[in-house]
């Protein structure tokens, strides 16, 4: 039985990182789009009950992290533990723009964004977000995929 069509898209590995008053909070992210010509406009899909769409609906602010392979070992740090009960940030490599929000430093790059608006995508909430500045720190390394993730054994397929 063949998979489903959207299993075969090979989706790039991001970490969607925010602030809001004291709190900082990271996730992993997939579904990351841009949505208008010239990279203006951006889509990112965060999960409902992830704490750190609390924190983007409240500041309406957010880095877009595009991580590479070496960095693998964030997908258990950051997206199978909650910002809620654990300080993600512990140990892991950060700075903050000027508008006090984290981004990883150690990531290929990152997009610095502000939410336009958000809209209901079923289990997900959907964020259109204006690109403010593109930011690559990295250029050498290589994007963490999907693909490489489900070829490596650190998810299922």
């Amino acid at each position: 039985m063949p998979k489903s069509l959207l299993k075969y898209k090979n989706y790039d590995v991001h970490s969607i990182s925010t602030v809001f008053e004291d709190k900082i909070n990271a996730n992993i992210a997939t579904w990351v789009m841009q949505v208008a010509m010239g990279g203006k406009m951006l889509c990112v899909a965060l999960y409902k009950v992830d704490y750190t769409i609390e924190l983007v609906r409240a500041s309406g602010i957010l880095n877009i992290n595009l991580l590479a392979q070496e960095q693998t070992n964030l997908i258990a740090k950051l997206g199978r533990k909650s910002g809620k009960s654990s300080n993600k940030f512990k140990n892991l490599k950060f700075d903050l723009d000027e508008r006090g929000c984290p981004f990883l430093t150690e990531a290929i790059g990152y997009v610095q964004c502000k939410v336009l608006h958000s809209t209901d995508g079923g289990d997900h909430e959907l964020f259109v977000c204006e690109v403010l500045k593109q930011v690559v720190l990295h250029p050498a390394k290589e994007v963490l995929t999907n693909n490489y993730l489900r070829e490596n054994g650190y998810v299922r397929g």
